[in-house]
C-alpha cells in the first residue's frame, strides 16, 4: 500500500490569492484523480495571518486596507482589486470586494483547528473563504463564526466554546512557526510530502502535474520490489 502524498497548505482566509490557490489545487486534484493510477491526497490547511495587527473591526474598504498596508495610492489598490477579481473569475470565484468586512482573522484560525479535530476542515475552509470573499460576512465576530461552522456541520454550542476559551490558539502559533522554520513569508504556499515548496496561486494543471510527478516517486519502491 503506498502512503498518500501529503499537501500543507498554509493560507489566511483573508488571502483572496489563497481561495483562488485552494479552488485551483481542488481542480488540479480532480483532473489527476482520473488516472487509472490515481493518486492518494491528504490536504490540510495551516494558519497564516497576513495582518495579525488588524482590529476586529476595522474601518474602510478592502481598497482602504491595501492602500494604508502597502502604502500605495487609492487608484493602485483599486487596481489591485480588479485584477484579483478578474483572476478569481476565472477559476469560477465571485468576489465582492464591494461587501468585504476587512477583519483580524485570528479568530476563524482558531475554528479551523477546531474544525480540524472534528474531522470538517475542508468543509469550513471553503465556507470561511465564501463567507468572506462573496458574502460579505464579518468573520471577527464569534456568533458570525459560530454561525458558520454550523453551516459546515459543526456542533454550534461547540463551536463558540471552542473560540471563547481560546484553546486552539495555541494550534494557530505552532503553524505560523513552522511556517517561519520554512521561510514562509507569503501564502498560499504549499508544501507538498514535506520536500516540495510551491509558492502563490498557481494554475490547476500545475497541480495536476506535480502529485502525478510525487505519485510517481511514491510508487517506485512498490514497482523496484515487484
Amino acid at each position: 500500500m503506498t502512503d498518500a502524498i501529503k499537501i500543507d497548505v498554509w493560507s489566511d482566509i483573508a488571502c483572496p490569492w489563497c481561495y483562488i490557490g485552494k479552488r485551483n489545487l481542488e481542480r488540479g486534484l480532480a483532473e489527476a484523480s482520473a488516472d487509472d493510477d490515481a493518486p492518494a491526497v491528504e490536504v490540510t490547511f495551516h494558519s497564516f495571518e497576513l495582518s495579525p495587527d488588524t482590529p476586529v473591526d476595522f474601518e474602510g474598504g478592502e481598497a482602504d486596507y491595501l492602500a494604508t498596508h502597502k502604502g500605495i495610492s487609492s487608484e493602485q489598490a483599486q487596481q489591485m482589486l480588479q485584477r484579483v477579481t478578474g483572476v478569481a473569475a476565472e477559476a469560477g470565484l465571485e468576489y465582492r470586494f464591494d461587501l468585504l468586512k476587512h477583519t483580524n482573522t485570528v479568530k476563524a484560525h482558531e475554528l479551523l483547528h477546531f474544525a480540524k479535530e472534528q474531522g470538517r476542515q475542508h468543509e469550513l475552509a471553503e465556507r470561511l473563504m465564501a463567507a468572506y470573499f462573496t458574502e460579505g460576512r464579518h468573520l471577527g465576530r464569534e456568533d458570525e463564526l459560530a454561525a458558520l461552522a454550523t453551516d459546515a456541520g459543526l456542533d454550534t454550542n461547540a463551536a463558540r466554546e471552542a473560540l471563547r476559551s481560546g484553546r486552539f490558539l495555541d494550534a494557530v502559533r505552532a503553524d505560523q512557526a513552522q511556517a517561519a522554520a520554512y521561510g514562509i513569508n507569503g501564502v498560499p504556499f504549499f508544501v507538498i510530502d514535506g520536500k516540495y515548496g510551491v509558492s502563490g496561486a498557481q494554475p490547476a494543471e500545475a497541480f495536476t502535474q506535480i502529485v502525478r510527478q510525487v505519485w510517481a516517486e511514491h510508487r517506485e519502491p512498490a514497482t523496484a520490489a515487484n
